[in-house]
């Protein structure tokens, strides 16, 4: 499960994953903080893109409470960290679900087409993608095509 809402911050998302957690690695906990490669591990990300744009926003959001923010030109192009004023995370796992809640404070247009996505790293090595829609090939989650969540002018 994972959803997204507009605020006047920012915006406010959920992502939980249910099944086998003691075969899922998930980073521990550490002191919030801005952290890069997040996304080698269990992480969930939100892609952020306003409509007429090519430039779009990657946040990284680790359950250990890292979280990581980049800014792109084009597909993959012009990577840097991207402005923030702040975002929290507040995760909580048990042996059958993990649920993640993060706060973010910056500027994000709208109208704009978003992706929630999950990277889900298993104790055997092997790694999992999710996303709401892959382009065929290997996944990535980078491509418009996962952005399928729409949010509307602000009213």
């Amino acid at each position: 499960m994972a959803e997204i809402e507009a605020t006047t911050e920012g915006c406010r998302a959920r992502f939980r994953i249910e099944g086998d957690l003691p075969r899922v690695i998930l980073p521990p906990h550490v002191m919030a903080a801005r952290g890069d490669g997040l996304w080698r591990t269990t992480c969930f990300e939100i892609f952020w893109q306003a409509d007429g744009a090519d430039a779009y926003r990657e946040f990284n959001l680790s359950p250990s409470s890292r979280w990581a923010a980049y800014q792109f030109d084009a597909h993959r192009e012009g990577g840097r960290d991207a402005p923030v004023e702040a975002i929290s995370i507040a995760s909580s796992a048990s042996d059958t679900a993990l649920s993640i809640e993060c706060s973010i404070a910056a500027s994000l247009p709208r109208p704009a087409s978003v992706a929630l996505t999950a990277v889900i790293e298993n104790v055997d090595g092997s790694i999992q993608f999710w996303a709401p829609s892959f382009a065929d090939g290997k996944p990535d989650f980078h491509s418009a095509r996962c952005r399928t969540i729409r949010l509307a002018d602000p009213a």
